[in-house]
C-alpha cells in the first residue's frame, strides 16, 4: 500500500473499534460466491467470486460497478433473498456469528441494519444528494449499518460514503475506504484526473461493454494522439479491469479488509435483546396493519366490491329461479336444492379473490423478511379487515336470496341463513390463504384451491348423502372437517324444521319437516342447529391456527430445504465440466484463505433472513 495508508484511520475510530464502541450490528463476508448453474447442457454462470467485505455501525458501504456487475446479487446474498436456483457459499456473518437476527416481528422499527438497492436511481442530483446525506445522518446519528447500490454517483455523493465497493463481472475491484480509491487507482497505473468525477473513473475503468466499439475506433488518429495523454486509452478496458483485480487481490488495500473482519469477527455484538426496546407494541401492529389492510381491500375493486357485485346479481338470479317455492312435495327438493347451492356454489365462488391472496402473500413475505411485523398480527389484522367486507357480501345477498325464495319466515331464521353463509365464506376464504402460503404461483393455487373445494363439495352430503358415503376416510374424518357437511345440515334444519309440505299423492299424509331431514336425507334432529353453526365458526378458527402454523413451519424449513435442494443440485451438476470450473475459484494468491467447497454450502442463508 501506498504511503500513509497504514494511517489511514489516525485520529478516527477503525470500523472494528466504531462497531465495538457503538455496540451497533455489524455484517461481514468472507470468500462469497454465487453461481448460476446452467439448464440444458449451458454453462455455469459466475454471478459472484470470491468477495470479502464488511460494514460497521455508523458508516455507509456503497457497492457500485457497471450494469450486470453483480450490485444486486450481492444485495440479495448478503439479505439472504438470492433466487433458489442460485448457488451460494462463503461466510456471511452477523455480529461476527453465522446466524438469523430477528430484529422482532415489528412493524414501524428502526432497524440497525438497512440494504438499499440504488436509493437515487431515476433522481436529479440535489436529490440523489439529499437522499445520501439523509442516510449518513441516520448511520451517524443513529448508530446503522447502511450498505446501498449506487449506480453513477456524483461526485458530491461520492464524498458521502465511507467504504466503496466496487465491482466488476462479479469480482472485487476494489474494497476499503472511499477516500482511498484514488489512490489505489493511481497506484495500478489508473489515477483519476483532477476534474473528473471518481465514480466516472473508476465505472469508465472496469466497465468492458464498449471494448468492441473502441477496437473498431483504434484507428482514428485523434483517439492515438489523446492515448499519448491518457493511460486508459492505451488498453482495453477487459485489461484494465484484470490488472486492477489481480493489484488489489495482493494489495494491502485487501490485506485491511481481511484484517478488520478478523477483528470484527473477535468482539461480540449485539443480540435480539438489546434491539427490542424500540420496538412497536403488538396492538400497535394490528392497528396499522388492519387500517392498511382495509384501505388495500377498499381500493381494489377486484379484491371485495367486485365480487359483491357478482354474488348481488347471483342472488337475483337464485331467487328468481326459485321465487316463492311454497310447500308442495316439489318444493322438498327445490328447497333442497336451493340451500345446497348457497352452502356450496355460493361459497366457492370465494375462490375469486385468489389473485388477490396471492400479490398479499407476496407484501407479507417481503415484510417479514424486513422484520416488520408478525405472523400473528398479519393473520388476525386481515381477519379483521376482510370482515366488514365478508359480511355485507354474505348478508346482501342472503337478504335477497331468502325473501324472495320465502324460506321459512322469521328474522332469527333469517339471521342464521346469513351467518351460514357468511361462515361457509370464510373458511373458504382462510382455506385459500392457507394454499396461497403453499404454492409459488396464482395457476397452481387456483388449480389447488378448486380441487380442494370440489372435495369438499362432494363430501357435504348434497351430491350423496352423508349416510351413504363410504365410512372409511370419506366420511370419517373428511365430512367432519370440512364446512359443507355442517353448513347444509345447518341449512336444512333451519328451514325444514316445524314446516309441513303436501305429500306425493293427493289425500296423503302431509311429510313433515323432521320426516324429511331423518328420513329422506338421513341426517340426525338430535342436536340444534347453531351446533352446526357452531362447528363451521370453529373449522374457521382451526383453518387460521393452521395458516399460523403453516407460515412459522415454512419460514423455520425454507433454510433447510434450500440447503438440500442446492445439495441435490451439486451432485446433479457436479458431472458438467463447466460447473466444475465453476467450483474453482478465481486464482486468488497465497495471503488468501483456502475456499469453502460448494458442497459445504456454508453462509447459504444469510443471518439476515427473519423468521
Amino acid at each position: 500500500m501506498g504511503e500513509g495508508n497504514g494511517t489511514a484511520w489516525a485520529g478516527a475510530l477503525s470500523p472494528a473499534a466504531r462497531y465495538a464502541e457503538t455496540g451497533g450490528a455489524s455484517l461481514t463476508w468472507e470468500n462469497l460466491t454465487a453461481v448460476l448453474p446452467g439448464s440444458g447442457g449451458r454453462p455455469t454462470k459466475k454471478l459472484l467470486q470470491g468477495l470479502y467485505g464488511y460494514a460497521v455501525p455508523g458508516r455507509i458501504v456503497a457497492i457500485m460497478g457497471p450494469s450486470g456487475s453483480g450490485k444486486s446479487t450481492l444485495l440479495d446474498s448478503l439479505s439472504g433473498r438470492l433466487a433458489r436456483n442460485v448457488l451460494q457459499t462463503g461466510k456471511v456473518l452477523l455480529n461476527g456469528k453465522k446466524r438469523r437476527l430477528d430484529f422482532g416481528a415489528v412493524i414501524l422499527t428502526r432497524p440497525r441494519l438497512l440494504f438499499l438497492d440504488e436509493p437515487t436511481s431515476g433522481l436529479d442530483s440535489a436529490s440523489a444528494f439529499s437522499v445520501i446525506e439523509t442516510l449518513r445522518t441516520l448511520a451517524i446519528d443513529g448508530g446503522r449499518t447502511i450498505v446501498s447500490s449506487v449506480h453513477q454517483p456524483s461526485s458530491e455523493v461520492f464524498a458521502l460514503f465511507d467504504d466503496l465497493c466496487l465491482l466488476s463481472s462479479g469480482e472485487s475491484v476494489y474494497f476499503g475506504d472511499a477516500k482511498l480509491a484514488p489512490q489505489f487507482f493511481a497506484e495500478t497505473g489508473f489515477p483519476c484526473p483532477s476534474r473528473r468525477n471518481p465514480s466516472d473513473h473508476f465505472l469508465r475503468c472496469v466497465n468492458s461493454d464498449f471494448d468492441d466499439v473502441a477496437t473498431a475506433l483504434k484507428g482514428s488518429m485523434k483517439l492515438r494522439a489523446e492515448a499519448d495523454l491518457d493511460p486508459l486509452l492505451k488498453y482495453s478496458t477487459t485489461e484494465i479491469r484484470e490488472r486492477l483485480v489481480d493489484k488489489y487481490r495482493i494489495s494491502d488495500y485487501a490485506m485491511m479488509v481481511r484484517n478488520t473482519i478478523h477483528e470484527i469477527s473477535k468482539i461480540e455484538g449485539v443480540m435480539e435483546e438489546a434491539v427490542k426496546g424500540s420496538q412497536a407494541t403488538w396492538c400497535k401492529q394490528l392497528r396499522t396493519l388492519t387500517k392498511r389492510s382495509y384501505i388495500n381491500m377498499y381500493r381494489d375493486f377486484g379484491y371485495y366490491r367486485l365480487r359483491i357485485i357478482i354474488y348481488v346479481l347471483m342472488a337475483i338470479c337464485l331467487g328468481t329461479i326459485y321465487y316463492d317455492v311454497g310447500n308442495g312435495y316439489t318444493a322438498i327438493q327445490a328447497r333442497a336444492s336451493c340451500g345446497g347451492f348457497v352452502s356450496g356454489f355460493m361459497t366457492f365462488m370465494s375462490i375469486g379473490g385468489f389473485p388477490s391472496f396471492i400479490e398479499e402473500m407476496k407484501v407479507f413475505s417481503l415484510e417479514r423478511q424486513n422484520g416488520h411485523y408478525g405472523v400473528a398480527a398479519y393473520i388476525i389484522s386481515n381477519f379483521l379487515s376482510s370482515m366488514p367486507f365478508l359480511l355485507t357480501m354474505s348478508w346482501a345477498s342472503a337478504s335477497i336470496t331468502y325473501w324472495m325464495v320465502k324460506f321459512r319466515p322469521g328474522f332469527s331464521y333469517f339471521a342464521f341463513f346469513a351467518l351460514n353463509l357468511y361462515g361457509g365464506v370464510s373458511v373458504i376464504e382462510s382455506l385459500m390463504m392457507i394454499i396461497s402460503a403453499l404454492v409459488p404461483n396464482f395457476l397452481m393455487g387456483l388449480i389447488l384451491g378448486a380441487g380442494v373445494i370440489g372435495i369438499m363439495m362432494l363430501t357435504s352430503g348434497f351430491f350423496r348423502l352423508l349416510p351413504e358415503l363410504p365410512k372409511i376416510f370419506w366420511k370419517y374424518p373428511v365430512s367432519y372437517i370440512v364446512y359443507g357437511s355442517w353448513g347444509l345440515k345447518g341449512a336444512y334444519k333451519n328451514d325444514l324444521l316445524g314446516l309441513e309440505f303436501e305429500p306425493m299423492t293427493p289425500g296423503g299424509e302431509k311429510l313433515t319437516g323432521e320426516f324429511i331431514i331423518t328420513n329422506m336425507m338421513g341426517l340426525s334432529i338430535s342436536y340444534s342447529k347453531w351446533l352446526d353453526l357452531a362447528m363451521i365458526f370453529i373449522l374457521l378458527l382451526a383453518y387460521r391456527i393452521t395458516f399460523f402454523f403453516v407460515l412459522k413451519v415454512k419460514e423455520a424449513a425454507a433454510p433447510y430445504l434450500r440447503v438440500a435442494y442446492t445439495r441435490f443440485t451439486v451432485k446433479r451438476l457436479e458431472r458438467r465440466a463447466s460447473f466444475r470450473e465453476s467450483l474453482a475459484m478465481t486464482s486468488l494468491s497465497k495471503r488468501h484463505n483456502a475456499p469453502h467447497p460448494m458442497a459445504m454450502q456454508e453462509g447459504l442463508n444469510s443471518p439476515m433472513q427473519q423468521y
